[in-house]
């Protein structure tokens, strides 16, 4: 079994990748709302190159509905889903971590 202080860096880097991949695509998400900015420019050129492998591909299996790119709200919803299947409360790496500390007090 792996070590608590182990589970509980991993549990702890993955938290924060996932809640920082959340903010980046709820960054994108906003910038929908402003078409003429383009997140491939400029200054915002950072968040398209972190986000744009992702939502590429998504838009061409999903077609914007009624002009509006759906993509950016796919990709918050499965990462969010990811992250309370994997370090949520209930989570499969929380639970694991639990089991370990209570391993390593016995």
């Amino acid at each position: 079994m792996a070590s608590p202080g182990l589970l509980s860096g991993a549990h702890l880097a993955l938290a924060l990748g996932l809640a920082a991949w959340t903010l980046l695509f709820l960054a994108r998400l906003v910038l929908t709302w402003y078409p003429q900015l383009d997140p491939n420019q400029g200054k915002l050129r950072w968040l398209g190159a972190l986000t744009e492998p992702l939502l590429g591909p998504t838009r061409a299996l999903i077609q914007p509905i009624g002009g509006v790119d759906v993509s950016p709200v796919i990709w918050v919803g499965l990462v969010s889903l990811a992250r309370e299947l994997l370090v949520g409360q209930q989570g499969l790496l929380t639970q694991a971590l639990r089991q370990a500390q209570l391993a390593a007090l016995s």
